[in-house]
């Protein structure tokens, strides 16, 4: 079975545009940085008011529950969730499909 890792993030008040494209583009490229785990990797920004300031949300698909602490550990995405946790709050969801 597949592996959806879902985060939805919520940008602190004062963090830049510019700051935000870099963190959206940084979690963009692991899908390149990765392709021995990931998938796929969707992410977007929300256009509804049904998010509760949640803004922004990325998932990230990957073979096999097997692979998700091999994605979580991995430098890449270890940089990118290190810069996310200086600029934003967010929530992370894992399942099998």
């Amino acid at each position: 079975m597949r592996v959806n890792h879902l985060v939805i993030i919520k940008f602190k008040e004062g963090v830049a545009e510019t700051r935000i494209a870099t963190h959206l583009a940084a979690l963009a490229s692991l899908r390149t940085k990765m392709p021995e785990l990931i998938v796929d990797l969707t992410l977007g920004r929300n256009f509804t008011d049904r998010a509760e300031g949640y803004t922004h949300a990325v998932t990230v698909t990957l073979s096999s529950k097997e692979a998700l602490p091999a994605y979580l550990q991995h430098p890449e995405h270890q940089a990118v969730a290190a810069g996310l946790r200086e600029d934003a709050e967010y929530l992370v969801l894992d399942y099998e499909f």
